[in-house]
């Protein structure tokens, strides 16, 4: 029987990756995503820590200020995150492309 990854740990592991990624504090991440500036810092912290969950809109605003598409902050397997943020690099006619070739009829 495959091991169940828990999403809640990779959702926790993957927004701080992606925060130091892209070298930005608790507070800069919090601001950026549309929280109260006096309590940015605390929520990410918590977010991070798992002793809070984010709602799902606030999730995407989280994921909007990381640059990073929704799907990545969920990606339980480390090639899949990478595969996502290169995809979502890609030109529209360049991710048809790509879907045209690895896609069987």
């Amino acid at each position: 029987m495959p091991r169940r990854t828990d999403i809640r740990l990779v959702f926790q592991r993957r927004l701080k990756q992606a925060r130091t990624d892209r070298q930005l504090s608790q507070q800069e991440l919090g601001v950026k995503a549309g929280l109260d500036q006096f309590v940015a810092a605390t929520r990410i912290n918590r977010y991070e820590k798992g002793v809070h969950e984010p709602d799902m809109a606030t999730i995407a605003r989280l994921a909007e200020a990381l640059k990073v598409p929704t799907a990545y902050l969920f990606a339980d397997d480390e090639r899949l995150a990478r595969i996502i943020l290169a995809f979502d690099a890609l030109s529209a006619t360049e991710k048809d492309e790509l879907l045209q070739s690895i896609e069987k009829p």
